[in-house]
């Protein structure tokens, strides 16, 4: 693909500057999710048994340049310490002295932890002096943070272009596991996008409709198509502003030989709440005090009849509103024969994005898809075919 891994970089004796998405959730002082966290490790497992020394740089929050002392990586220590099962020297600096401190201090199996890269304002404008002065403390910069790969940052961009540099082994699962899905598919190849609204994925159906064969379409997105193809939703969520260009949507779909895939039955209620007394319909009967919160079983069984005839599946978002039963069960449904098919080697499956991680886990069906990318916004840009500077970065 045109980057270099861990495998094609000489590594010993020299200090590896990697780049990594630790901004993890907290409460109380304590880290509440450790999944971050422990998708770096083999990256640092490797970069020791190598001979390197991990120095690892990263962002957490939004501190917006400034020093702020409750976004400090310093409170991340103990966890990284705990995941990892060694030694963290943290650096209450990210450049100069006390970072080169910080990095001679350490033995050969610690792992030296920076300060938030966030606290110098020139870090997401790509400042090229703070660059330099990261790149200062390295010999090779290893990018291992896919999540972050979307912004033009100091240290996600500009430091990858002074030093040698290669993609970490979670960087690089990501996008092999991108490639295979739309880079190098094997077809027939079948997208499912859902989320609330048609205008914030304007980007993302306008590339998938010209690289996939069939494009399903669900939650509030899909009620938008359908008042475009003027049927009446009742109170349900919809763009009804968009409705024209859902129809040039449709067209382009059609000149690419993409076929849409819209509901043909759906479940109804009058309220959005757990309990509320729901009905399912067909597509064109929805009552006008009455709003779509899932597709009905008739269109889930097309769906799953659909992926049953497809070779690679590409998922971002669920098909209703599946926090609240029983208005997950299409999602879930579909989700579970995604992982079925995957497991029966059928089936090349890629999901990411926060509702659809979230949705894949609630159906039990994650574990068993191909590659889950925990990448919301840099996932959601591949997804659109724009270039990530991050990876962009590791080509040059």
């Amino acid at each position: 693909m045109g980057w270099k891994t861990l495998d094609d970089i000489a590594l010993a004796g020299k200090v590896v500057l990697t780049r990594v998405d630790i901004n993890v959730p907290m409460e109380d002082g304590r880290v509440t999710d450790t999944t971050r966290i422990d998708k770096i490790a083999p990256t640092v497992e490797d970069i020791i048994a190598r001979g390197g020394k991990v120095v690892l740089l990263a962002h957490f929050d939004r501190p917006k340049g400034k020093v702020v002392p409750e976004m400090s990586l310093g409170r991340i220590a103990p966890a990284l310490e705990a995941s990892l099962g060694r030694k963290v020297v943290f650096s209450p600096e990210s450049t100069g002295a006390a970072a080169k401190a910080a990095i001679a201090e350490a033995g050969p199996h610690d792992v030296v932890l920076l300060e938030n890269s966030r606290f110098h304002p020139g870090e997401e404008k790509n400042d090229p002096d703070l660059a330099a002065a990261f790149a200062a403390l390295g010999d090779i910069y290893v990018n291992d943070a896919f999540s972050a790969a979307h912004r033009a940052h100091a240290s996600t961009e500009g430091v990858a272009r002074l030093l040698p540099h290669a993609a970490g082994r979670l960087m690089e699962a990501e996008l092999k596991a991108l490639d295979a899905a739309l880079g190098k598919p094997a077809r027939p190849v079948m997208a499912v996008v859902g989320g609330a609204k048609v205008s914030t994925k304007l980007d993302l159906l306008g590339n998938l409709v010209a690289k996939v064969d069939h494009l399903a379409i669900g939650g509030g997105m899909a009620n938008t198509f359908l008042v475009a193809q003027g049927v009446n939703v009742g109170k349900s969520l919809a763009e009804r502003d968009m409705a024209e260009t859902a129809r040039e949507i449709l067209k382009k779909a059609e000149a690419a030989g993409c076929r849409i895939h819209l509901p043909v039955d759906v479940v109804v209620a009058q309220e959005f709440r757990a309990g509320a007394a729901s009905r399912i319909v067909p597509v064109s009967a929805c009552p006008d005090d009455a709003m779509i919160l899932d597709a009905g079983p008739e269109t889930v069984a097309g769906l799953r009849a659909v992926m049953g005839q497809c070779a690679t599946l590409i998922w971002n978002g669920p098909l209703g509103a599946f926090e609240i039963a029983p208005f997950d069960a299409a999602t879930v449904a579909a989700a579970r024969e995604a992982a079925r098919l995957t497991q029966a080697g059928q089936l090349i499956s890629v999901a990411g994005g926060g509702d659809t991680v979230a949705a894949l886990n609630q159906a039990g069906a994650a574990q068993d898809f191909t590659f889950i990318s925990t990448a919301g916004g840099a996932f959601l840009e591949w997804m659109e075919g724009k270039e990530l500077p991050g990876v962009a970065a590791l080509l040059a």
